[in-house]
């Protein structure tokens, strides 16, 4: 009996370590906050959610997180130390246009404040951007400022329809963070500039940077010219004879995330 309650106490103790060393990977519900019409007329959520199948939605991402160890969370008020707390990575993506939402919230000094402070205690912040039309650029570089990187009004990569996916192709070469993928899509995306501690991570054939990483503190920023890990991109509807490896990127992206979040929370 005395070795039987040994064994569930060590079992116990075992299953506790692991869920409390699971990291947590909050996406931003506040400064992306649309909706629209369900049949019943009632205004309902959309566009990068975790529970979203559509193809708007970032239930894949999402369950890669999770088969990596991560446990998924959302933040659906503005960030502050308290909120963040307890949080491994933060994505903020494609922070709402008036065009999108009519009451937009805008990322303020209180946030970036609240978000740089966090990062610099270890915090892994992932800043999903889209071209200039398709996202609110003035405050959202307010925040990529305080890391030395700016989303700019370039358009990149723009395909004009699924007779030329070819132009949204990136080719991957002994890139440190896609390890596996070897070509990705990434369509109508903006470029990123990057000074002082900020660096390329990815850039495309135009030789424009869409991906950076900057250091800051014991943590990181990351700077994603699109949102393109949604749905739609990373569930096999791309071409499968041009060779696109959206689903291997996601992998390799949230693999790296993780370790940059293991880097300095140890």
């Amino acid at each position: 009996m005395k070795m039987l309650l040994r064994a569930c106490t060590l079992s116990v103790l075992i299953c506790s370590s692991i869920w409390a060393s699971a990291q947590t990977v909050t996406l931003d519900y506040f400064f992306n906050r649309e909706t629209r019409k369900d049949k019943n007329g009632k205004d309902v959520r959309f566009h990068y959610l975790w529970s979203e199948r559509a193809m708007s939605g970032f239930s894949i991402l999402g369950s890669i997180f999770k088969k990596e160890g991560f446990k998924l969370d959302s933040l659906e008020a503005a960030p502050t130390t308290s909120r963040l707390k307890g949080t491994d990575v933060y994505l903020i993506v494609d922070p709402d246009r008036p065009k999108e939402n009519p009451n937009p919230n805008y990322i303020q000094a209180a946030d970036i404040t609240a978000i740089a402070a966090w990062v610099k205690k270890g915090g892994v912040l992932v800043m999903f951007a889209n071209d200039s039309a398709n996202v609110e650029l003035q405050h959202f570089n307010k925040l990529a400022n305080a890391f030395g990187m700016q989303f700019t009004d370039d358009m990149q990569n723009h395909v004009v329809d699924d007779n030329h996916f070819e132009d949204g192709a990136i080719s991957i070469k002994n890139n440190p963070v896609f390890k596996t993928a070897q070509k990705i899509f990434m369509k109508d995306v903006c470029a990123i500039e990057t000074k002082g501690a900020a660096k390329p991570i990815l850039k495309n054939k135009a030789g424009a940077t869409v991906i950076a990483l900057a250091n800051y503190g014991r943590g990181n920023v990351v700077a994603i010219a699109d949102p393109w890990l949604y749905d739609e991109y990373v569930n096999g509807r791309l071409p499968k004879e041009m060779g696109f490896d959206n689903d291997k990127a996601a992998v390799d992206l949230v693999r790296w995330l993780k370790a940059l979040a293991q880097k300095h929370n140890n």
